[in-house]
């Protein structure tokens, strides 16, 4: 299988007794010391705002993350603070290792497979001698990320921009609201029960502008467009200002809009009176369709040490729309 070299993505290696709970206490994700595939992640600085994200994997006894190249030097700089004097070594890859992207499963390196949407196929990472041939992906991967509607840090948002619901970290398994206390999680948790998230990555179609455009609706800016491949964007955009879908310009083009929480079932935006009340709240329809995109029904238990054990409630957000979802 063919490995796609992702030059923009940088690697660090995680390691010693006290690794896991390092990573458990300052991310967002469920980032355990097990086989398995890899997890979306996100540190967030005490505001809740996303300082880095990227995948995790665990092998050879060790976590493996990458961040793109534009935050490694702030990340590593910030996990050496926290970890203070806990037993775990942090290796900066960049110089040695290079990280990678294949369609489906490989037999070199350190491969995890990414679970957030069909597609997106398997992160690999290895040492610069063994991925000498290849090729550069990045395009290639951002069009499938694109088509499922998952938003990276660096080619659709900056550092400092965003919280974890903006760019459905919370659907898509990058953050564990049954562990205790990390990095942001006050206001990871407020948002949540408050259900005050309005931003949410919406896939834009027909685009003929350049990243950073933005888009407008009811001649207002909803957000700004990301990474552009093939006429199409991940834009991270204020919903409660589309109250006509139809009527979105980027650059004075209409363009469409596509709500695809997960990557599973990208539903078309063409009635606004299904998702929006006349005052532009969000109703409980489109409450509905991103939390059952969410709903998961395994049980997830928390390992000792790290929280209350129990169901899933409150790890993914549920079926039904909770009595605080706003309504008119």
């Amino acid at each position: 299988m063919t490995i796609f070299l992702r030059p923009t993505r940088a690697a660090f290696r995680f390691s010693g007794a006290e690794a896991q709970k390092l990573l458990f206490d300052v991310v967002t994700g469920r980032l355990l010391a097990e086989p398995g595939p890899a997890v979306w992640w996100a540190l967030l600085s005490p505001q809740g705002k996303i300082q880095a994200e990227g995948l995790s994997g665990y092998a050879d006894d060790a976590f493996w993350l990458d961040v793109d190249q534009s935050v490694a030097d702030a990340f590593f700089k910030r996990m050496k603070m926290y970890r203070l004097r806990a037993a775990v070594q942090i290796d900066d890859l960049r110089e040695t290792h290079a990280v990678g992207w294949s369609e489906g499963e490989v037999s070199t390196g350190i491969a995890h497979a990414d679970p957030r949407a069909g597609g997106l196929g398997t992160r690999v990472i290895a040492p610069r001698a063994e991925a000498a041939g290849w090729e550069n992906g990045n395009a290639i991967f951002a069009s499938r990320r694109i088509a499922a509607g998952v938003p990276e840090q660096g080619p659709d948002f900056p550092t400092d921009a965003s919280f974890g619901h903006d760019i459905g970290l919370d659907l898509l398994g990058g953050i564990d609201f049954l562990k205790g206390c990390y990095i942001g999680q006050e206001v990871v948790s407020r948002m949540k029960h408050r259900g005050t998230a309005r931003r949410r990555p919406v896939i834009v179609s027909g685009v003929a502008a350049t990243a950073g455009t933005p888009v407008i609706a009811n001649g207002r800016e909803a957000g700004v467009l990301g990474e552009v491949v093939g006429g199409n964007s991940v834009a991270i955009l204020r919903l409660d200002r589309i109250t006509d879908p139809a009527a979105v310009t980027v650059g004075d083009q209409a363009v469409t809009l596509t709500l695809s929480p997960t990557g599973r079932g990208i539903v078309a935006i063409t009635d606004a009176s299904e998702f929006f009340s006349p005052s532009g709240r969000v109703l409980s329809a489109l409450a509905k369709l991103q939390w059952s995109f969410a709903a998961k029904n395994a049980r997830q238990a928390t390992p000792a040490g790290y929280g209350p054990e129990g169901p899933d409630e409150g790890l993914y957000l549920p079926l039904s729309v909770p009595e605080s979802a706003p309504r008119d």
